[in-house]
């Protein structure tokens, strides 16, 4: 399974990131590895950084999107995609992954 999730730094010591559209990172995991970290190219800037930000972890082939708060447009598009999305916050990246 592919996890996506939104985090404040680069590793899985790292903490969940409260916002999903506007997280730093995006670490992306298949079978409990680390195979990708992503600079969120959406964090500043208008809105809409929560559709795109949803496309952008579709495209990288995300099952299951694991971040803080998941705007509406965000989780209405990763609904739409057949992506599972669950909100967690303030825990580090490593205790999510067990």
């Amino acid at each position: 399974m592919i996890i996506a999730i939104g985090s404040e730094g680069k590793t899985s010591e790292d903490l969940v990131s409260d916002v999903c559209g506007r997280a730093t990172y995006f670490q992306i995991y298949k079978n409990g590895d680390l195979i990708e970290v992503i600079k969120n190219p959406f964090k500043i800037g208008g809105g809409g950084a929560g559709s795109a930000v949803a496309k952008m972890l579709v495209d990288k082939g995300a099952e299951l999107v694991i971040c803080g708060k998941l705007g509406d447009n965000m989780t209405e598009w990763l609904i739409s995609k057949n992506v599972s999305h669950k909100e967690l916050k303030g825990m580090p990246i490593k205790e999510v992954l067990k």
